[in-house]
């Protein structure tokens, strides 16, 4: 009984001393997972600070409130279909089909918006996701059900749902979007109030969540970031999100668009890491066979991924189309896909499954984008565009074999 005790007596101890970690260590600690090859956001931090300063050195417009406007809202749909292609890249597949994918629902969307008396917006926005996640299950299904490649199923679905597309339009060309609530998803700006009010709100939901979690891990004895951590990451996003709006507010204000990235971030960064499904994913990624041993449907779990990354490219489209107030037949094309895959990896989200975070899709698009951007204000051709970003995403994912790789070596991984 006594051995019992002093045991206990001894992981108490221990538990009391990885509870009160203090700021010093945790810093000590950080470097270390850094130096060890965990980088985190840290090379997106530092290639956003050396994109600003390349593209504002040569064209003075770069960080103008106005570009910074422009900017969310040219990201919007690239990053709203690439937090689908994070999910599918966790569980280790590929996703091929997502750029005319999101064209069907686009085209989808606009045909029934322009019915004889016209869908509601709701209804004809509605049809045309429930359409295009169908799609994703019909694809996860031949996937799981007869053990093919991803990478096969879903370049099948590339060139059936291009000719699916051109089908839906055929004669037509373009197809102008006359709905004002479609068209306002990209185009509507909240009035400087409202921009304030939001901005509030998020960092006080955020500060909420974290100092909740603080006091959880406290309570079950498990080691917690210093308080004064905390209050450092607080303050920072405070500072960031007040300072967003102020931009915006001395152009059009906060895009509408932009708060939907917001939700989407915020509903699937609770569904990765807060639920029983999202713990799933990162098994199954981590190791599609152990997770079967536990117990884990894999087959399942691989159908509905595919479903959430055709809905969410299915919404990426709308948010396009939305842009640009119409569609035609080259909707999907171009760039679309390249973007949405590189924008997941760049921002962290590794080829090999089961690491990476939802958030990877935002950081990872603003680097495309600004990069994007910034090529567009210097005028430079769309073959040099594109060259520069394929080796911004060579360089992204040699980052990220490289650092797995000093992982595994030290253990971390």
């Amino acid at each position: 009984m006594s051995v019992k005790n002093s045991t206990t007596a001894s992981e108490s101890a221990l538990m009391a001393g990885q509870a009160a970690q203090s700021p010093s260590e945790y810093i000590q600690s950080y470097l270390k997972r850094v130096t060890s090859g965990d980088l985190g956001s840290l090379p997106i931090i530092l290639g956003l600070i050396l994109i600003a300063i390349i593209f504002q050195s040569q064209n003075e417009n770069f960080l103008t409130a106005r570009n910074f406007v422009n900017l969310i809202v040219q990201m919007a749909g690239v990053t709203t279909i690439a937090y689908g292609v994070v999910f599918v890249l966790l569980i280790g597949e590929i996703d091929l089909s997502i750029g005319y994918v999101s064209a069907v629902a686009a085209v989808t969307m606009t045909l029934l918006l322009r019915e004889p008396g016209g869908w509601p917006w709701y209804a004809a926005l509605g049809l045309a996701l429930v359409a295009v996640a169908l799609i994703g299950m019909v694809q996860g299904l031949i996937i799981t059900t007869f053990q093919l490649p991803s990478f096969v199923v879903t370049l099948a679905g590339l060139l059936a749902w291009n000719g699916v597309v051109l089908i839906m339009i055929g004669g037509a060309g373009t197809v102008i979007i006359q709905d004002s609530v479609i068209v306002g998803i990209a185009n509507y700006f909240l009035p400087a109030i409202w921009g304030w009010i939001l901005a509030l709100v998020f960092v006080a939901g955020y500060t909420l969540t974290r100092v909740r979690q603080v006091i959880a891990r406290r309570n079950q004895g498990l080691s917690t970031t210093p308080m004064l951590i905390v209050v450092l990451q607080i303050v920072g996003l405070a500072i960031l999100s007040l300072l967003a709006v102020y931009v915006c507010n001395h152009d059009r204000g906060v895009p509408f668009v932009g708060i939907i990235l917001l939700v989407f971030l915020v509903g699937f960064s609770f569904l990765a890491t807060k639920t029983p499904f999202g713990r799933y994913v990162y098994a199954v990624g981590g190791n599609k066979e152990a997770a079967r041993r536990a117990g884990i449907s894999v087959q399942r779990i691989q159908v509905i991924v595919f479903m959430i990354s055709s809905a969410m490219a299915g919404m990426g489209g709308i948010i396009l189309a939305s842009r640009l107030r119409s569609v035609d037949t080259a909707a999907g094309g171009g760039n679309l896909l390249l973007n949405a895959i590189a924008a997941a990896v760049i921002g962290g989200t590794s080829l090999f499954g089961g690491s990476g975070r939802v958030s990877s899709a935002v950081l990872g698009a603003l680097i495309i984008m600004s990069v994007e951007n910034g090529m567009g204000l210097l005028g430079l051709s769309s073959g040099v565009k594109f060259v520069i970003t394929g080796l911004v995403l060579l360089l992204a994912v040699l980052v990220d074999a490289i650092s797995r790789r000093s992982r595994t070596q030290s253990g971390l991984a």
